[in-house]
């Protein structure tokens, strides 16, 4: 039998899920290839873990653990949100620029294999990075997490890539090649810090404090700190924010997504 005659009689499932392994194979791939991307998304949140929960943070403790371990929680909500972030929207809006993003929507792939792909891919570097974290953390910072506990809040940054996935998707579909780079890093620092993510939200002032809620990383390093024994609020609170922004942040990128079919009708 020939594999032409395999793939004839492959089920559409299987067909399928061809399609999306293959998207995302080669969305990683591409990605591997970009430095300007990679070196960052890898080594800036360990930069500033090591310079901040070890090296300045030596033996301080909040709440019922030391710096290292709750910088260890907030420092990985830092990293995965900026691999989202990035991923997204940087990558959204070169293709989207370029005419790419045209081509493969102009394609028989299913819409969803291209979003699918860079989620995948953003989860993949989410993983590596929370690995790292850990690992540097529990041999220069004093971080003592069971198993169970750190695969927890990998787990959870896994699943914490896909509301940012989402608002990265938003700003690609507004933004400019050149522009989605620091329409990124407006938003990101600036929120990151404001949400407790650099540094323990109480060491905040009280205004940002009380408007930390309102801001998605908040909700995510909240559920970072549960995963490492932190009291962190209510758990449920948290995912339900971030389910919320989600579906705004889609809606926005849905809106970008028929103005530009629009313009291209035009």
């Amino acid at each position: 039998m020939s594999s032409a005659t395999i793939d004839m009689r492959q089920s559409p499932g299987a067909s399928m899920f061809r399609v999306y392994l293959t998207e995302a194979k080669y969305e990683f791939i591409k990605t591997l290839r970009q430095p300007a991307y990679v070196i960052p998304t890898l080594t800036f949140p360990v930069i500033f873990y090591v310079m901040f929960g070890i090296v300045f943070g030596g033996k301080q403790a909040v709440g019922a653990v030391n710096l290292a371990t709750y910088l260890l929680a907030t420092y990985s909500a830092f990293g995965v949100i900026g691999a989202s972030l990035f991923g997204f929207a940087v990558g959204v809006a070169m293709e989207r620029g370029y005419g790419w993003l045209q081509v493969k929507r102009a394609s028989p792939m299913p819409p969803l294999a291209y979003l699918a792909a860079k989620t995948t891919m953003a989860m993949i570097f989410s993983a590596i990075l929370v690995t790292a974290l850990f690992v540097i953390g529990t041999a220069f910072g004093g971080v003592h997490l069971s198993v169970g506990k750190f695969l927890g809040l990998a787990g959870t940054m896994i699943a914490g890539t896909i509301p940012f996935c989402a608002l990265g998707l938003a700003i690609g579909c507004y933004s400019a090649p050149n522009s989605a780079p620091a329409v990124v890093n407006v938003l990101f620092l600036p929120l990151s810090f404001c949400s407790g993510l650099w540094l323990p939200i109480q060491l905040l002032p009280k205004f940002l404090q009380h408007a930390a809620p309102f801001l998605p990383p908040y909700h995510l390093g909240q559920l970072a700190l549960q995963q490492i024994g932190f009291s962190g609020g209510h758990g449920m609170q948290h995912v339900a924010a971030l389910a919320a922004f989600t579906v705004f942040f889609l809606l926005l990128a849905q809106r970008g997504f028929k103005r530009d079919d629009v313009s291209i009708n035009a």
